[in-house]
């Protein structure tokens, strides 16, 4: 009888190891569509929305008409990241990127579970199964898009999501940029908004998800200054990747933060070589400049 425990518990414990170390994509490519980029989108929209998905915003990012991201969530989703306390909601805003290169439409989405992962870090056990819902319903609703819907662009454990960063002296993401700090939450979201529709800095406004009993809001910020924006480090970086952006800022009672670049963009690109990164060396400074702009 001991011995046959035994061998149960040897069996259980392999079994909860290897999906511990499960690797987790943080993109999946639905595959290539035959439809144009327009019709692709509204295909998507209405697969999301069939499954209770609100589409919060959409963009040509680089300013370029062949590629797309449509930027949606979910009440149960805000429900559960609004709970996260540092920064959580940041996980509320799920993407899909849409590449027409050609006569099709090459659709793929950031993968739900990689997000959750790395921003809600050890808080995810705590609402597994309604995440876990969450990211089963946006697979069900964007899989019969394409034939392919395999995940790419690296991978990670969940445990290394949680406590990721780049290399030795990088920031986590506890580590944020600090961008200012108001007079009150109000305040704040006024003055962002504000400056997001007179497009301050060569930004454009792609969504806003607001909780305005817990003062948090994040803002996601088309960066299109043709020098320093999407436009220069994307190509460079890799424009597969378009689910990733567009980039946020968080407002948080009456402060502004955002993720470092040096942690959210080598989280969302992170098969990127270090001769790589050093090609967009300026461009965590030159994000950080814009959303304090912003904040101003």
């Amino acid at each position: 009888m001991k011995a046959s425990r035994y061998i149960l518990f040897s069996i259980l414990f392999t079994l909860s190891v290897g999906l511990c170390a499960q690797k987790i994509s943080p993109y999946v490519l639905v595959g290539e569509s035959d439809l144009k980029l327009q019709e692709a989108e509204n295909q998507v929209v209405s697969a999301l929305e069939g499954k209770g998905f609100e589409v919060i915003g959409s963009y040509n990012a680089e300013g370029n008409q062949t590629l797309k991201v449509i930027v949606y969530t979910r009440k149960d989703l805000k429900d559960i990241v609004i709970q996260v306390k540092d920064r959580g909601a940041l996980a509320a805003a799920l993407k899909v990127g849409l590449k027409s290169d050609g006569p099709g439409t090459k659709i793929s989405y950031l993968n739900p579970e990689y997000l959750f992962q790395a921003y809600l870090r050890d808080s995810y056990d705590r609402y597994a199964n309604g995440l876990k819902t969450v990211s089963e319903d946006a697979k069900s609703a964007l899989s019969p898009l394409g034939p392919v819907n395999e995940g790419f662009g690296g991978a990670m454990t969940a445990e290394e999501l949680r406590k990721y960063h780049y290399k030795i002296m990088m920031p986590y993401f506890t580590d944020p940029a600090e961008l200012m700090e108001f007079a009150s939450f109000e305040e704040g979201v006024r003055i962002i908004e504000k400056n997001l529709q007179a497009r301050k800095g060569s930004t454009i406004p792609v969504y806003s998800i607001k909780f305005p009993e817990e003062k948090v809001a994040v803002f996601g910020v088309g960066l299109m200054d043709e020098e320093e924006g999407e436009k220069h480090f994307l190509p460079i970086i890799g424009e597969d990747h378009l689910a990733a952006m567009p980039y946020e800022l968080i407002l948080q009672g009456n402060a502004a933060t955002m993720l470092h670049g040096r942690y959210r963009i080598a989280l969302h690109w992170p098969e990127l070589t270090m001769g790589t990164f050093t090609k967009i060396m300026s461009t965590p400074g030159d994000i950080k400049d814009v959303m304090k702009d912003l904040c101003k």
